[in-house]
């Protein structure tokens, strides 16, 4: 993913509105980040716990950002369950249901879609081996390759994000 501002941030979400996009807290760190490593950025809002963010680069450059809502739910620590993106498995809090308002209309009625995530969005961090899932996670052993991982993250990905303007 190539590098974005703050403002480039706020401009690309979907489904919330401008005073929405506007407040929410973009990640402390946004200069530093890895971005040769990112796919998609995805953070937890500091201030509210209980709100996610997540923006990705189409193919035509464009940038989408959608607002997602965690789940309040806690699991159990014996638990472990996997990330419909990057299929990290994760135990106890590690993948959570993340939600996110459809755009348009359809949102504006209180439609939404949702998705088993790694809770903290870092998806492409794992697959590339940056980061390892704490507690008793980890990553199967597959015969595609670490680009083939990632085209299939980018297209589960897609498919979210397609469910969110259907």
């Amino acid at each position: 993913m190539k590098p974005v501002t703050e403002s480039q941030l706020r401009a690309a979400f979907v489904n919330c509105s401008k005073g929405e996009a506007k407040r929410l807290n973009p990640p402390r760190n946004l200069a530093e980040l890895p971005w040769d490593d990112l796919d998609f950025l995805g953070w937890r809002d500091p201030g509210a716990p209980e709100r996610s963010y997540l923006v990705l680069e189409r193919e035509d450059g464009q940038l989408i950002g959608l607002a997602l809502r965690y789940s309040a739910q806690q699991r159990g620590f014996l638990r472990s369950n996997i990330c419909s993106l990057c299929l990290t498995v994760h135990s106890g809090n590690g993948v959570s249901l993340l939600t996110a308002r459809k755009a348009g209309a359809a949102g504006r009625e209180g439609n939404s879609v949702g998705a088993y995530m790694c809770t903290d969005l870092a998806c492409s961090l794992y697959i590339r081996g940056r980061k390892v899932p704490e507690g008793v996670g980890g990553r199967f052993h597959e015969s595609l390759t670490v680009e083939e991982q990632l085209e299939r993250m980018r297209a589960n990905l897609a498919d979210f994000v397609t469910k969110v303007f259907a």
